[in-house]
């Protein structure tokens, strides 16, 4: 018998783990495909959900605006061509209740509501004094109320005005587009250079549909709005927040107070010189199934969940001397690029939440058997699922912490980071790529 001799290990023996840490590099890039494929379905998802809205808000009514009543008075201006002097209310007062109701289209669902409203308020001629227009240019005669409604689909009420003792009846239409396209318009008959006439109380009800939002423009010196309704997910992002707020699980409550300094138009001007929607604001029906923006900021963190998962299992094929196939780490990123698919589909059909912590527990639990099967050691396959719940469980509270996304985020990578650096300390890297063959004779 001859004695042992050692045989230096070849070149790929030796950088063996090495070479498999570039492939597996490359798997990361290659599944970020499927990923990007994700995020297109979602895209087209929300379309169809976007042609659904469409579809019922153009039968039922669609995102309501109100605005006025502002009084009309036909003014002819140096140049001889007919206009309108604009005359807001001195205050205007609405309250109201929002009655939602949900519709269904397909798998879709779309918030609706009925809005009955009571407006009130005052009209002063004080305002017109500031245009240094004389009385004899304006035709009182032919003046008239406006009410800019921004879908006449959505009215189901005979509309009319307690103005001055006298009650008016609104017809369709506007006498001009100045300060909106759609409304309804009343004529006021006004004894020729009367100020007085101007003066008085209104009071009026409207009552209208529409969908997902309703919004007010404050035309008052002083604006009140006071809001309630059942809904309990409402959303308040214009111009002004509510000045109190009541949400609970019986819905909502939310009032407005407005003053004139707080837009940027007068009382009162002539033509199309200002935007009178620059300060609206308003209600959203929120629904609370939005899974399409949710899933699309899961989907944002793909390239995180596959490669901590895939140096995880490296990690543990180095410590444990026992190899994966290059193949089974592309089967293990499939499944976790399905995980997306289920929780699109998932998501589509019940609450966001439960949709994923199902689609969760299913790709989880298929990443264990697979684990178990490929290592045969059961205690590896609980360490893996453990892991990966702490994983998704994380991603999911980043998602839902809309404003403390990025630090939660950027915490959580520092800590994770600094998790593998120091089971990389443990790894005797100078002794991988190592072997002895021993020849005997």
């Amino acid at each position: 018998m001859e004695p042992s001799t050692n045989e230096s290990p070849s070149f790929f023996d030796r950088y063996a783990y090495a070479i498999k840490a570039v492939i597996i590099v490359v798997l990361m890039l290659v599944l970020l495909i499927p990923a990007h494929m994700m995020q297109d379905l979602i895209l087209e998802r929300r379309d169809r959900q976007n042609e659904a809205t469409h579809e019922i808000s153009s039968r039922w009514g669609g995102e309501q605006n109100i605005t006025g009543p502002v009084l009309a008075i036909p003014y002819k201006g140096a140049v001889n061509e007919p206009t309108y002097v604009y005359l807001l209310p001195e205050n205007l007062k609405i309250n109201g209740e929002l009655l939602p109701e949900k519709r269904h289209r397909s798998i879709f669902n779309v918030a609706v509501y009925h809005a009955k409203l009571q407006l009130s308020g005052t009209f002063k001629p004080d305002a017109l004094a500031s245009l240094n227009i004389p009385p004899s240019a304006l035709d009182w005669g032919h003046a008239f109320l406006m009410i800019g409604i921004s879908d006449l689909h959505g009215i189901d009420n005979q509309v009319q005005m307690m103005w001055n003792g006298k009650n008016y009846l609104f017809n369709p239409g506007v006498v001009s587009s100045d300060l909106f396209n759609a409304g309804i318009q009343t004529p006021i008959a006004i004894a020729p250079g009367d100020t007085s006439g101007v003066n008085g109380d209104f009071t009026l009800e409207l009552g209208v549909k529409g969908s997902g939002r309703i919004s007010f423009s404050p035309i008052g010196k002083t604006t009140t709005v006071g809001i309630n309704s059942s809904w309990t997910d409402p959303s308040f992002d214009e111009a002004f927040p509510p000045k109190t707020l009541r949400v609970d699980d019986k819905g909502f409550g939310a009032t407005w107070q407005v003053q004139h300094l707080n837009r940027s138009y007068p009382q009162s001007w002539e033509g199309k010189k200002f935007n009178i929607h620059s300060a609206d604001f308003g209600i959203k029906l929120f629904m609370p199934a939005e899974s399409y923006q949710m899933s699309m900021r899961a989907i944002k963190y793909a390239i995180l969940i596959i490669g901590l998962t895939f140096i995880i299992f490296y990690f543990i094929e180095l410590s444990q001397r026992r190899a994966l196939h290059p193949l089974q780490y592309a089967l293990i990123g499939l499944a976790l690029c399905i995980f997306y698919t289920l929780l699109i589909s998932i998501s589509e059909q019940i609450n966001f939440m439960i949709a994923y912590i199902i689609a969760s527990v299913l790709t989880i639990g298929l990443i264990i058997a697979y684990t178990a099967a490929a290592f045969k050691s059961a205690r590896i396959a609980a360490g893996i699922g453990v892991t990966l719940s702490i994983l998704y469980g994380f991603i999911y509270v980043i998602i839902r912490a809309e404003d403390q996304a990025l630090l939660m985020g950027s915490l959580g990578l520092f800590i994770i980071l600094a998790l593998i650096m120091y089971f990389s300390t443990t790894i005797k890297w100078d002794k991988i790529g190592q072997k002895n063959t021993h020849i005997q004779q």
